[in-house]
């Protein structure tokens, strides 16, 4: 299947398709209901659908219009679909209002913003087109990326830009924001960003860092991701299976650390006389981070920074 989507009004380029999907095995197990947390214009979706029998079931999660609009015409002859627009944060609610218990064949991650979001003129997403600073996932809610930059006080700002963004010159762009605030579009705020901090060499463009983190901070991404692997692994079956492919460290670390603690054989407190914790939850199908192929890299050059995890749930 091709990795690339085109239709008259949405571009999409899902990353590491085949490997994402083939970390659910859903030949063996084709009966079973899985879970796209994250519809996109739906890749991973429309091939999980192909993998799956008349008795399987897929249920897809997004908040973003555009998304759902593309992926309903993309996906319009499956009659096993059920396209969700809600956040996968609503998973355990929606599951029990369609009356599934478990996720008995598995769920699948694409994090971050897609390529249609980055790459559209008017989302906000990009410091290298002029639009309304925005940034939002789900274009209802409230925050925007107007609002952080404009109403948070210097320190939050620091903390954002170096906590999710990891951005070294934090200090300097937060002072420089808050002296030229009212600051309305992504062209200004990039502007800004380049004026103030030191020229270096780097693959990256200046803005790179900030515009993740504010993205970031607008639609919690970290904070929703974290929570919602607490919230599915109570809803794996047996034998089902997590996929996660994330794009930038912090949402790897979350994902490594979160897979390497139920793998445990035992996470009880070291002075705990006796195991309650119920042992080991989850198996790792693959110790290291799967990343894209030099021809997809060659093809799509943001899925560089893309790494592939999974793992499977042993205990009931």
């Amino acid at each position: 299947m091709n990795s690339l989507y085109k239709s008259e009004n949405f571009t999409h380029y899902t990353v590491m398709l085949n490997e994402a999907v083939d970390m659910l095995n859903v030949e063996s197990n084709p009966d079973a209901v899985y879970i796209d947390a994250t519809l996109g214009a739906g890749g991973h979706s429309a091939l999980i659908l192909k993998k799956l029998s008349d008795k399987g079931r897929l249920i897809s999660f997004d908040i973003d219009d555009d998304a759902i609009n593309a992926a309903n015409d993309r996906l319009k002859d499956y009659q096993n679909l059920t396209i969700v627009k809600r956040s996968y944060t609503e998973i355990k609610n929606v599951l029990e209002e369609l009356n599934i218990n478990k996720i008995t064949g598995g769920i699948i991650f694409d994090l971050g913003a897609s390529y249609h979001q980055l790459t559209s003129k008017d989302r906000g997403f990009s410091f290298l087109k002029d639009s309304p600073l925005d940034m939002r996932f789900n274009k209802e809610q409230a925050l925007s990326a107007y609002d952080v930059i404009n109403t948070y006080n210097e320190d939050k700002l620091v903390e954002i830009f170096s906590k999710y963004g990891e951005e070294r010159f934090s200090k300097r762009i937060a002072r420089a924001i808050v002296n030229l605030r009212p600051i309305n579009t992504t062209l200004q705020l990039s502007n800004l960003i380049v004026s103030s901090t030191p020229k270096i060499k780097s693959k990256i463009h200046p803005a790179t860092r900030v515009f993740q983190a504010v993205r970031i901070e607008v639609n919690r991404e970290l904070l929703n991701f974290e929570n919602t692997l607490k919230d599915v692994l109570t809803l794996l079956d047996h034998g089902a299976i997590i996929s996660v492919l994330s794009f930038h460290s912090l949402e790897d670390r979350i994902v490594k650390h979160f897979f390497k603690e139920y793998s445990k054989e035992c996470r009880c407190p070291l002075n705990q006389p006796e195991c309650v914790c119920g042992g080991k939850i989850l198996e790792l199908i693959n110790k290291k981070p799967i990343i894209a192929s030099d021809d997809e890299i060659k093809e799509n050059p943001p899925s560089r920074s893309a790494k592939l995890r999974a793992a499977r749930k042993i205990s009931f």
